[in-house]
């Protein structure tokens, strides 16, 4: 499994999906990490970090945030960021492969998208206390998950089929770390 995928499945066990009825969950996560800037790429204003056990993030950062001028390869910096993610019942849905859907993401209005991606994948156990996942995607290969937030599991039950989407957004704010 790719790293992007596993990141992906990863965020799909922090949520859950609502009934079909209503609205997909959808939850925007302010983070912060302090790692060294490993990569800057100027033009596109896209930071690129690595931090403990040599784990790569990529974030953008807006012009208004002028201290992305002034980094220099293997600063070490506090990046204060968005991510979301959403997970919306498909029911009969067919598994998918993970897509990589930034580009229609910047079309539909949405510039500050570093990267987006979505998968179908089909829920098969939340354990009793709601700390586990046990999912099957589209290549039929079994994961199981760690669940950050339980509460998000609300209405999601063995068998349904959900579609996560993950956003990697923007950085709001960096800072030199001491």
């Amino acid at each position: 499994m790719s790293g992007m995928s596993a990141i992906l499945i990863l965020s799909l066990v922090s949520l859950g999906a609502v009934p079909q009825a209503q609205a997909p969950n959808a939850v925007t996560n302010e983070s912060t990490t302090t790692a060294k800037v490993d990569r800057i790429e100027k033009s596109s204003r896209v930071l690129t970090l690595k931090g403990d056990g040599n784990v790569v993030h990529s974030v953008y950062v807006d012009p208004s945030i002028k201290a992305f001028d002034e980094l220099r390869v293997g600063d070490l910096v506090t990046v204060r960021y968005t991510e979301s993610v959403i997970v919306q019942l498909r029911p009969n849905a067919k598994l998918t492969e993970l897509q990589d859907t930034t580009e229609q993401a910047r079309k539909a209005g949405d510039p500050n998208v570093l990267q987006q991606l979505k998968r179908i994948v089909t829920i098969e156990n939340i354990d009793s206390q709601g700390q586990l996942v046990t999912y099957r995607t589209q290549d039929n290969q079994r994961g199981v998950r760690h669940v950050q937030n339980k509460a998000l599991l609300a209405g999601i039950k063995p068998g349904d089929r959900v579609e996560i989407t993950l956003t990697h957004a923007r950085a709001l704010s960096i800072e030199r770390a001491r």
